[in-house]
């Protein structure tokens, strides 16, 4: 205060200031609370989401889109993904091109899910899901192999580990 009894300048910015500030803090405090009750509730995500799981895919006829090119592994910067490829047996092919992928792991354990791997695919093989439910009791689990990942993933809500929680 000046020696009048009036305000310094800027004594109303100072004040102005801080009840915006104020005003953002109490409209946070009482605002409804968003907390999912997962696991007890499961809310699935949006249609368009892709934030889960890896999936190789099929064509129509049955044969694996996966070329075993190897560019998924390439772009992959955490190093996550092993792809060995082989000729295609031209008696029993695996995928409709020369080559195939004799073996293939993601290892999640050190996957970022940055969805590069989708990315870089040619043939629309590697997929992102939409399960999110990925809990491993060792780490030999937590390696995925092309078995597994050519299998469509389960509903949400079926991992066993998410039933201990309910």
């Amino acid at each position: 205060m000046s020696t009048a009894g009036r305000p310094t300048p800027g004594f109303w910015e100072a004040a102005s200031a801080i009840a915006r500030g104020m005003a953002t803090v109490f409209k946070q405090t009482f605002r409804p609370d968003t907390t999912e009750r997962w696991p007890a509730e499961i809310v699935p995500t949006p249609e368009r989401s892709h934030i889960g799981r890896h999936r190789l895919n099929r064509h129509e006829d049955g044969l694996e889109k996966c070329i075993g090119c190897e560019l998924c592994a390439y772009a992959c910067p955490a190093d996550a993904i092993w792809v060995e490829g082989a000729d295609n047996d031209p008696e029993n092919p695996v995928s409709p091109g020369e080559r195939y992928a004799k073996d293939y792991q993601i290892n999640y354990l050190r996957c970022i899910m940055c969805g590069l791997c989708v990315e870089a695919c040619p043939t629309r093989a590697l997929t992102l899901t939409s399960y999110y439910e990925l809990s491993f009791t060792s780490r030999e689990e937590a390696i995925w192999t092309k078995e597994q990942l050519l299998e469509p993933p389960p509903p949400l809500g079926t991992d066993p580990v998410d039933r201990e929680g309910r």
